[in-house]
């Protein structure tokens, strides 16, 4: 879970590129907030929206109902005050996923492995990006395979991988994508080193490993 002071950059982030009209936080702040939702990115973009708003984006964001909530819930982790870190911490990894049609794509995730869009760019679009709890993936539309399709089969050349916490999870996972009707490229299976993993294959043939514990 991120500290306090972590947040707080992140929401005066977010007010910044609201200020600086990046688009891609249109998108954000609309799947967000509710007084948001029925407004297109120009319209977004030209509204009011202050440090607050973006406090309440982030609560939103890691699961509160509201700041003070946040706050309440990471006040045993936060770091003492003008303690700086001894090193960096990386606090996500954000695969990117190459695809050909990116509307394609968002509904694939959306309605197939239960993902929710966070952000849609460009016209006609050409960037994305999705997530479901705390894994983000990235989609990049380009013009033709990268790979070439019978490699990436053979080899199983993994696009993203991502993992739960138990044995039941990863089951219940399993059995959710398959009355979804998603095809997989590996059934749910019992590795030797101990994990139970299957591998979804994406319209694009990007091949997504999920994985658990097997006991």
């Amino acid at each position: 879970m991120p500290n306090l002071e972590n947040v707080k950059k992140q929401a005066k982030l977010i007010l910044r590129w609201h200020r600086e009209r990046h688009y891609p936080v249109a998108a954000q702040i609309r799947g967000l907030l509710p007084g948001f939702s029925k407004m297109a990115d120009a319209e977004i973009l030209a509204a009011s929206f202050k440090l607050s708003d973006a406090q309440e984006m982030v609560a939103r964001e890691h699961g509160f109902n509201s700041w003070q909530a946040l706050k309440d819930g990471l006040s045993g982790t936060t770091r003492k005050a003008n303690l700086p870190p001894s090193k960096a911490t990386i606090v996500c990894a954000e695969p990117q996923l190459l695809v050909n049609d990116i509307k394609r794509s968002c509904k694939f995730f959306k309605e197939k492995l239960g993902f929710s869009l966070v952000f849609i760019y460009g016209e006609p679009p050409y960037y994305a990006q999705v997530r479901r709890d705390a894994a983000r993936l990235n989609l990049r539309c380009v013009e033709r395979a990268v790979i070439e399709p019978a490699i990436r089969d053979r080899e199983e050349l993994l696009a993203a991988s991502m993992t739960v916490a138990t044995a039941d999870e990863i089951k219940l996972l399993f059995l959710e994508f398959q009355s979804a009707g998603v095809t997989f490229s590996q059934t749910l299976r019992k590795q030797p080193w101990g994990a139970k993993n299957f591998i979804v294959k994406d319209p694009d043939g990007n091949l997504l490993l999920f994985a658990g514990p097997a006991k």
